[in-house]
């Protein structure tokens, strides 16, 4: 059944209403232009335009979410320095904002999700560490690239138990208000293990001489693929399983490509009757963003080539690890909901109780219903430059000097992006490590 409209007293009240839905519908996308250097690979001017508007763009409650756009702008520009002071101070801050949420979650829980300070979601604070690594190796820091997957490894497998606090704090104040919670709303994570942090991990323990490292992630980065198969439908990539067999004469070139970009947040409304009103529910949920990118090969100058091959769906991860805040964020935004909803509810039994003031009484309830109308909005906050998919590969030659190129495809076969690399020397018994992105 279709809730009934709410009920307008006069034809002020209506105009009211109507004025309040209206709100907020014509917007313009303040990224446009950043996101249009984005689009064609000139991440510095993409970096400098999100600077430029940064007062426009992002509130003082989204530093999080600043440190991480123009993080990652700056790394794909390749000014590794000055990305990774913006991604560790990201990192500070959600863990700072995080904290805060914990021990004010009950006193803040009529408190719209989108005036608290951003706490980052997790794959936020997962990923931004596999940049930052990649960061450091690109600094010529192996030991702080290997602390940055570290960092990464403990985060997931805290996952699973990162909100039982607040979880419990939910379940308190539902019984409170007699609300019922979603199901599976406890449910703890199944996704704790990241191939691509424990491909990364064995890239860099090779690099850096520790061979039983390297095949402990190595043994992981299989136990990950095989633990979580809605996120890892696909079986690991064939190079793998060489990558610790180069024989010691011979050097060995990696490269990853990072494709596409990840999901973003759209508002998913609902409606729950309570007595003869209804309240409004608005939920983020994950939208994806399709990319064009079907297929990337390396070919070398030489004429050998070699495809490189899917290890991790970014945005599947993403999608799977936001489940959990989901979660919490529903029975946070059905509790609010209510409590507006039964001040409406309130007024409507006055109104009928009433003769001489009915009107007064039908006036606030629908100003509550429309304030709750207007006011519940969905936190659609979230870093915007996050890659889709991470695809790699690796061929083992002698060392010399090589040029080649990084060739993204789409579906038809067509080419969306190609990456020059002219002279580039390959050694022996060292990590050659090649990274590109197209956010298409």
């Amino acid at each position: 059944m279709k809730p009934p409209a709410l009920r307008a007293a006069s034809p002020l009240a209506a105009l009211l209403l109507q004025a309040a839905l209206f709100v907020s519908c014509v917007t313009t996308d303040p990224f446009i232009p950043v996101d249009e250097f984005a689009d064609t690979e000139n991440f510095s001017q993409a970096a400098a335009a999100l600077e430029e508007r940064q007062k426009t763009i992002y509130r003082d409650k989204d530093r999080v979410l600043y440190c991480l756009d123009k993080g990652l702008l700056a790394h794909y520009a390749g000014d590794y320095e000055a990305s990774s002071a913006l991604l560790e101070e990201g990192e500070r801050a959600i863990e700072e904002n995080f904290a805060v949420s914990i021990s004010q979650e009950i006193g803040t829980i009529l408190v719209s999700d989108r005036s608290r300070e951003y706490d980052g979601e997790d794959y936020e604070d997962i990923y931004l560490n596999a940049f930052n690594a990649l960061n450091y190796y690109r600094r010529g820091n192996m030991d702080e690239a290997l602390v940055e997957i570290r960092r990464m490894n403990n985060k997931l497998r805290n996952l699973s138990v990162k909100y039982g606090t607040i979880m419990t704090n939910m379940q308190k104040l539902a019984l409170e208000n007699n609300t019922e919670l979603p199901q599976n709303s406890g449910a703890p994570l199944k996704f704790n293990n990241s191939a691509l942090a424990r491909y990364l991990g064995m890239l860099f323990y090779r690099g850096a001489g520790l061979p039983d490292d390297a095949r402990i992630d190595q043994q992981q980065l299989q136990i990950a693929m095989a633990g979580a198969p809605s996120v890892y439908p696909h079986p690991p990539p064939s190079s793998v399983m060489e990558e610790l067999a180069v024989p010691p004469d011979l050097a060995r070139l990696n490269v990853i490509g990072f494709a596409g970009r990840s999901p973003v947040k759209k508002e998913e409304v609902i409606r729950v009757p309570l007595g003869i009103n209804w309240i409004k529910i608005a939920l983020p949920v994950m939208s994806p963003r399709n990319s064009q990118v079907v297929s990337i090969k390396v070919v070398f100058d030489s004429g050998e080539s070699f495809t490189l091959e899917l290890l991790e769906n970014i945005g599947a991860v993403i999608t799977a690890t936001f489940e959990q805040r989901k979660s919490l964020i529903y029975t946070r935004s059905i509790l609010r909901a209510s409590v507006k909803g039964i001040s409406a509810a309130v007024f409507n039994a006055l109104e009928e109780s009433s003769d001489e003031n009915a009107w007064v009484f039908s006036l606030l309830s629908l100003g509550t219903q429309v304030f709750a109308e207007a006011s519940e909005k969905a936190d659609l906050r979230g870093g915007r430059y996050f890659p889709n998919k991470a695809y790699v590969g690796g061929i083992t030659l002698r060392p010399g000097v090589y040029s080649f190129s990084i060739i993204y495809y789409d579906g038809h076969g067509r080419v969306l992006a190609a990456r020059r690399h002219e002279n580039i020397p390959l050694r022996a018994n060292t990590l050659n490590l090649m990274e590109e992105v197209c956010l298409k």
